[in-house]
């Protein structure tokens, strides 16, 4: 289970909200014109649900989707349960929107928050993501085969990191890896970083062997060769620069995974209003900006809106308890 002493950090930073907020302007900041709207990201700068996020309020904002502007602000810790407390306290609050994904749903449980992301307004699921599995450079580990073999002779031996709390896709990937391969789940050693940034920066100081996340937050780091990708979890390989990077099941292993990111509002807004909502990011989907986005960040287009997405999420809440009740951390 989470320790107590990280409930209590979670709670403190919590109730300070507004220490908690590291506030980054995109267009202006939201004044009197209540077409004027909020992004939140529940993540740090470049994170996945930073450059969702702020792609689809770029795109917004360059074709006048609502009339007005957006004020992005990252919101950071606990996974993404700092952001989603401030959101859920933002009940009625019709100009606010926050990117999220499986990350949240995992952390309200890591955090022992007294609400899920379903108790939100659901808006619209945007994309799906694949997860690849990263070392260094100078790494032992050359092929997906190498890491497998290593992790199933001494699975505590192999320090497994993820840019997620304990129920969100960094952690689930590594859990349904090894079970797949043969390696008990409970004897994964997983160490969990607050997105990309830690992430890389424990593997390429080496406190980690193996990283698991998405690839679009490393692509410098891939580009200059200081992390290596070992597979991708996807049905097929992507493209750019780990175009030769195998998919598990190219490996002979049976598995695909994918994480995904959507578009939350607080709770108790107007149908009418989220009606609007959902139309702006409907507009949003149907740009050729938003398209070419979708290419050039290697993202698969999973748009729904509204009661399916809904629908969606109450789905995937319980895809994270129960997996989080298959490894003892409920």
């Amino acid at each position: 289970m989470i320790p107590d002493l990280s409930r209590r950090t979670f709670l403190a930073g919590a109730l300070g909200l507004g220490a908690a907020a590291a506030a980054s302007g995109c267009g202006v900041t939201r004044g009197e014109d209540n077409r004027d709207l909020s992004m939140w990201i529940p993540n740090s700068p470049g994170g996945g649900y930073d450059q969702t996020g702020r792609a689809a309020v770029g795109v917004m904002e360059a074709d006048d989707v609502t009339g007005g502007s957006f004020e992005v602000t990252n919101i950071l810790g606990a996974g993404g349960s700092v952001a989603l407390t401030r959101l859920m306290g933002a009940s009625g609050d019709e100009h606010t929107l926050m990117t999220m994904g499986l990350g949240v749903v995992g952390s309200a449980y890591s955090f022992g928050l007294p609400f899920k992301v379903t108790d939100a307004t659901p808006i619209a699921q945007l994309i799906e993501d694949q997860e690849g599995v990263l070392v260094p450079a100078d790494s032992p580990y050359e092929t997906i085969d190498d890491l497998v073999a290593a992790w199933k002779a001494s699975p505590r031996s192999v320090a497994i990191g993820g840019g997620s709390s304990p129920g969100g896709p960094d952690h689930l990937f590594p859990m349904q890896l090894a079970s797949t391969v043969g390696v008990s789940p409970s004897d994964v050693l997983y160490v969990p970083y607050d997105g990309g940034g830690p992430l890389t920066t424990a593997l390429l100081g080496n406190k980690i062997q193996v990283g698991f996340s998405g690839l679009g937050e490393f692509e410098g780091q891939l580009k200059s060769g200081d992390l290596r990708a070992l597979a991708v979890s996807g049905e097929e390989r992507l493209d750019g620069l780990v175009a030769d990077v195998p998919t598990l099941t190219e490996a002979g292993i049976d598995l695909t995974f994918a994480n995904w990111r959507g578009v939350l509002a607080p709770p108790d807004i107007s149908d009418e209003r989220r009606g609007e909502l959902v139309a702006y990011l409907q507009e949003m989907h149907d740009s050729q900006q938003w398209q070419e986005a979708l290419v050039t960040n290697g993202w698969t287009d999973k748009f729904i809106t509204g009661d399916e997405y809904g629908q969606f999420l109450e789905e995937q809440d319980q895809r994270v308890a129960t997996t989080l009740e298959e490894v003892g951390l409920l």
